[in-house]
């Protein structure tokens, strides 16, 4: 399915439900068992506002400073490279400051190897044979490692912030009143950090807007907040990110003359839907402007899912992206100064997430 209309029916949840959906490789790499993605009605509700309890602008705002102080400490040994690959180096800084705001400790011994494991969770779960099952070894090692640390915080012998994720997440009781299980709940900590330490596709994909649109430099380094958050949006619906989303039908309907007994899976598309004519101006133009022309909406722009951010399966984490990708944009376009070497920066489309073939590589990095 793809394009708004159909966004909609995918996201009614007296159409559609998750429980089931999603492939069980995914779940044991990517996503986790038991999260809330495989919820629904009350139970997905609840879990949700969890979550949404997490995003207060507030937080939103330290986590952002945590990764200004990341991107400051990066550039000073980028420094002293020829080259880098943005993208694999954008990792370690990312995960230093998700797990900082979220209240897990990271000892500096362990970085290398956490980093290693959460990647994968992500950058392999799609991939066949060696690569999947490292992946699924991945999302066993970080399962424990984040069980470990709800159980120390239960018995206080941890005791992060009231207010992040890891305290959160611990205290957090089920509709039911009970807590989370120790996994499941070692589940949804990792839900917090994953796709933080993910937005460096985005990120990625912002450098590459900006080299493919250098005219627009200028624009971002004096036009203030709101065309920053315009350019980031358009980065978001313009670049491919995670293709789609899978529900299965609640009950036999039918729909445009399309069948769907009970139980189908459905597939929802969301780079088609970012870049559907019947609801995008130009759709394969870059345009930043628009996100103020208002051609923006809840069903058409889909790039972490659709619907409603409490009561729907709308990414929780929409808003820490943009936040993130904001403070990239301005560290690269007003921070440091670099160039772009000759590389491959065709798309390579056969890999999940996609990304340039060449990683997106820069050199001569230095201070502004």
């Amino acid at each position: 399915m793809t394009g708004p209309e159909a966004a909609r029916l995918f996201y009614d949840p007296d159409r559609f439900v998750r429980h089931g959906a999603m492939p069980g490789a995914i779940q044991k790499t990517l996503l986790g068992v038991g999260g809330v993605q495989g919820l629904d009605d009350e139970a997905h509700r609840h879990r949700k506002r969890m979550f949404m309890s997490l995003m207060t602008p507030d937080r939103i705002e330290r986590l952002a400073q945590l990764s200004s102080e990341e991107w400051e400490a990066s550039i000073r040994r980028w420094s002293s490279e020829r080259e880098i690959e943005l993208y694999t180096e954008l990792h370690e800084p990312l995960i230093r400051a998700a797990c900082s705001w979220a209240g897990v400790p990271l000892g500096e011994g362990e970085v290398k190897t956490r980093t290693r494991e959460i990647v994968a969770l992500f950058d392999r779960a799609a991939s066949v044979g060696p690569g999947h099952f490292w992946s699924r070894l991945a999302r066993k090692r970080t399962d424990g490692w984040l069980a470990d640390v709800v159980r120390q915080i239960r018995s206080e012998k941890l005791r992060p912030p009231e207010e992040s994720a890891a305290h959160v997440i611990s205290a957090h009781r089920d509709s039911n009143g009970e807590l989370l299980s120790p996994h499941i709940a070692a589940v949804e900590l990792m839900n917090v950090i994953r796709p933080t330490v993910a937005v460096s596709v985005y990120i990625v994909f912002l450098a590459y807007a900006l080299h493919a649109h250098s005219e627009l430099r200028e624009r971002l380094s004096t036009e203030g907040d709101d065309y920053a958050e315009a350019f980031v949006q358009e980065v978001r619906r313009y670049y491919p990110f995670f293709p789609a989303v899978a529900a299965r039908a609640r009950r036999a309907f039918e729909w445009h003359g399309y069948r769907l007994p009970a139980g189908r899976r459905v597939i929802l598309d969301l780079y088609g839907t970012n870049h559907d004519p019947r609801s995008w101006e130009r759709p394969e133009n870059f345009e930043p402007e628009r996100f103020s022309r208002g051609e923006s909406g809840t069903f058409n722009f889909v790039p972490q899912g659709g619907g409603d951010h409490y009561e729907g399966h709308r990414c929780p984490g929409e808003w820490i992206a943009i936040e993130l990708m904001k403070r990239a944009a301005d560290f690269l376009c007003a921070r440091i100064q670099y160039r772009v070497p000759e590389q491959d920066l065709q798309i390579d489309w056969s890999r999940l997430p996609a990304l340039p073939r060449s990683r997106f590589i820069i050199g001569g990095v230095r201070a502004v």
